[in-house]
C-alpha cells in the first residue's frame, strides 16, 4: 500500500463531487505529499485523470475494485 498524507472519501458523491474535494485537499497539503482519494462516480477516473494532466500533479496508483476507483495522487 502506498503512504498518504491525506485522505477524501467521495464516495456516493457525483461529478464534480469528487474533484472538487480532491481539489480542496490538494490546497490542505504541501508539495509532494500524497493525497488518497476515493470515489464511486464512474466518470471519476476521467474528471481526476484530466484535471492532474493539466495541473501537473501525478497519479502515482489508480485501483479499481467493484466500482470503487482509488487515487493516489502527488501533489506537484
Amino acid at each position: 500500500m502506498i503512504e498518504f498524507d491525506l485522505e477524501v472519501d467521495a464516495s456516493g458523491l457525483n461529478c464534480p463531487l469528487p474533484l472538487l474535494r480532491l481539489k480542496k485537499g490538494l490546497m490542505e497539503v504541501s508539495s509532494g505529499e500524497v493525497v488518497k482519494i476515493i470515489a464511486t462516480d464512474p466518470a471519476a477516473h476521467l474528471d481526476i485523470g484530466v484535471y492532474t494532466d493539466q495541473v501537473g500533479h501525478t497519479i502515482i496508483e489508480f485501483l479499481k475494485d467493484n466500482g470503487v476507483q482509488t487515487f493516489f495522487i502527488r501533489k506537484k
